[in-house]
């Protein structure tokens, strides 16, 4: 695929329909597509209207006939338990097939809903490429999340079957999982047939009579029935049929369920395994996630099987399992040519390990390149990692929505100029758009609202799940013919897109529009700050002032009353005195949520006074009493 970037985006460009039917070529079909669009159907039209196909025979069935069967497809590394386990393409498939006998046998079929609360254990994925292959629409809670949420999504879903796990382990701890679900389902009106319990040698849990069956019981015996010679097939299903649900957070309260259909998601990602990533079939790629997210279903399951590479499903942290060198290792052991993570998790290395040191003990010849995503990546953790690693570090940017990677860096087509701070340029599938208040393109290099092209391409979300009219009111009513993704940023004379966070991380001091971005990325080049978040403080004066928290990194000499002026005075150098910080705080550390998004918006209430409530998705929220106590109210400004 070394076409170029901009003949590949022009070729795009020319004919949607024949690129993306080019890359649906790649696949197989049991009944190809004819047409590769059509505007009438759904909220704004469909890919692969007339075409059936199965996302698990691609997965799995495709690679094993096609001799891949011994290849590993799947690499579970836990250092939570201590163990490593690795799954052949040919044994995947056969727990996949038997797992798919135990849907079949509780009643799922096609269309049908799965709920998964499961901690990253293989279980996870043979459950999610289970549900594909009857063609049930899955749909994957974070293990961990807090009953009532769990709750809102299994009324939301409606699922026939939820597969859980007894608990799940942390650095520090074991999360039981199996009382949160109890909790759940006793808060939620929808009453599943069964619950399928994975019982973890940590923690046993008890079963509940007459709804509860236990994982391994079930397992062996679709085993012994699939080598009895029951078959197991996959479900011919339309292109345009559900693959899975995933729940973003909604503003209402009520969980927005994004749906993504089978066909244009299996293109979709395959393509930018090869396009974007660089990765070829039989490398290995490692998305350092978790299933529960975006990045977990796109990346760490659906494409690096599509396009036959072994995947790692890592059950550990960045640091703390057992230091800041576990990516390391984990990236040396296993052979990982392209690595996958957020920005979170490079501070947090950095932080512990600020030189580097622990790089040395592993041999990382292999890796050809980082790429992060997430949240907007501060230049100087880029850079620090481009000297660690001595590979490209790629910033890309996309959302839950849209499923893979808007703006990016293609390695597999060309790898472009680097600009510190940027997600590089649009991907073929989307025209970028910067759109003033009024609704039209602003000059190039203003902010504005970031908004995308109508229709959007396979592999994006469809709509929301039971909610059409919330889809539109939600993503297509503020720009006609756009989608709005919600992120301030800017395009460059280049074609460059520059991201700075959501828009309302967009301040207003005394009629000055800044983006807190652009502040941290200042904060975040002192050398003695490991992370740092910006946000906007109200005033009686000025409306909002910017106010700083900063975590130091292991080993600052300097004191923290030093580090903060400091840093006063480099905002104010970059940038300018409105920009001015009128506070910054050091803390211990900040308020993330699982995904390692900071939790800014929560951050801001505390600031503010106001009440507030831990959100749901929020790694630790013991770190929320230490946010208020360091952070009082702000003093009157003159």
């Amino acid at each position: 695929m070394r076409k170029g970037y901009q003949a590949t985006y022009d070729h795009w460009r020319r004919d949607p329909g024949a690129f993306w039917m080019d890359a649906a070529a790649a696949l197989d079909w049991f009944e190809p597509p004819t047409v590769a669009f059509d505007p009438k159907p759904g909220v704004y039209g469909r890919w692969f209207p007339d075409a059936v196909c199965n996302t698990c025979h691609n997965a799995l069935d495709r690679h094993v006939t096609e001799g891949r069967a011994a290849q590993p497809a799947l690499i579970h590394d836990s250092p939570v338990t201590g163990e490593t386990k690795t799954f052949s393409y040919a044994a995947l498939l056969r727990e996949v097939q038997a797992f798919a006998l135990v849907l079949r046998d509780l009643g799922v079929k096609a269309g049908d809903r799965v709920i998964l609360y499961m901690p990253m254990v293989p279980e996870a994925v043979i459950g999610m490429l289970a549900c594909a292959r009857v063609g049930a629409v899955h749909s994957v809670v974070f293990g961990g999340f807090a009953a009532r949420e769990l709750a809102a999504r299994i009324d939301d879903a409606a699922p026939k079957v939820v597969l859980a796990a007894s608990c799940g382990i942390e650095v520090n701890r074991v999360v039981a999982y199996k009382p949160l679900l109890d909790d759940a389902l006793s808060l939620a009106q929808h009453r599943p047939q069964a619950c399928v319990i994975l019982g973890r040698e940590r923690l046993a849990a008890g079963l509940t009579p007459d709804r509860d069956q236990d994982w391994g019981v079930l397992r062996e015996r679709a085993l012994s029935a699939l080598d009895g010679g029951r078959p197991s097939p996959c479900a011919r299903l339309a292109a345009t049929d559900p693959l899975y649900i995933l729940y973003t957070s909604g503003t209402t309260g009520r969980p927005k369920g994004i749906v993504r259909d089978n066909g244009g998601h299996m293109v979709a990602l395959r393509w930018t395994m090869e396009a974007i990533y660089g990765v070829a079939p039989g490398e290995t790629f490692w998305a350092a996630s978790d299933v529960g997210w975006v990045v977990g279903h796109s990346y760490i399951v659906y494409g690096p099987l599509l396009q036959g590479c072994t995947t790692v499903l890592y059950e550990g942290k960045p640091v703390g399992t057992p230091d800041a060198g576990a990516f390391w290792r984990v990236a040396a052991e296993h052979g990982v040519r392209v690595l996958f993570t957020a920005p979170t998790a490079i501070r947090a290395i950095r932080k512990e390990d600020p030189e580097g040191r622990l790089l040395a003990h592993h041999d990382l010849s292999g890796l050809r390149a980082l790429f992060i995503a997430g949240e907007r990546a501060d230049p100087e953790t880029i850079r620090w990692a481009e000297r660690l690693l001595g590979v490209p570090v790629i910033d890309h940017w996309w959302q839950t929505e849209t499923g893979w990677a808007v703006a990016a860096n293609p390695l597999g087509l060309e790898r472009l100029p680097v600009k510190y701070g940027s997600s590089a340029v649009p991907m073929p599938g989307y025209v970028v758009q910067i759109l003033g208040g009024d609704g039209r393109p602003v000059e190039r290099g203003a902010m504005g609202s970031i908004a995308l092209e109508m229709p959007l391409p396979p592999g994006a979300a469809v709509t929301l799940w039971n909610a059409d009219d919330r889809f539109r009111e939600s993503y297509l009513a503020a720009y006609p013919g756009f989608y709005n993704t919600g992120d301030a940023g800017s395009l460059d004379e280049d074609g460059y897109v520059w991201v700075m966070g959501r828009t309302d991380d967009v301040i207003n001091v005394a009629g000055h529009r800044l983006s807190t971005a652009l502040m941290e990325e200042a904060v975040a080049s002192h050398p003695a700050v490991a992370e740092c978040a910006v946000v906007g403080c109200q005033d009686a004066l000025k409306g909002e002032v910017p106010c700083g928290l900063i975590v130091l990194k292991t080993g600052v000499s300097a004191s923290p009353g030093t580090v903060a002026e400091e840093v006063v005075t480099l905002v104010r150098d970059r940038i300018g005195p409105v920009a001015a910080l009128k506070r910054v705080v050091v803390v211990e550390r900040l308020p993330k949520t699982r995904s390692g998004k900071i939790l800014r918006s929560t951050i801001k209430r505390i600031a503010d006074g106001e009440t507030y409530t831990a959100p749901a998705t929020i790694e630790d929220s013991s770190v929320l009493a230490e946010i208020e106590r360091v952070l009082g109210p702000l003093p009157p400004q003159p």
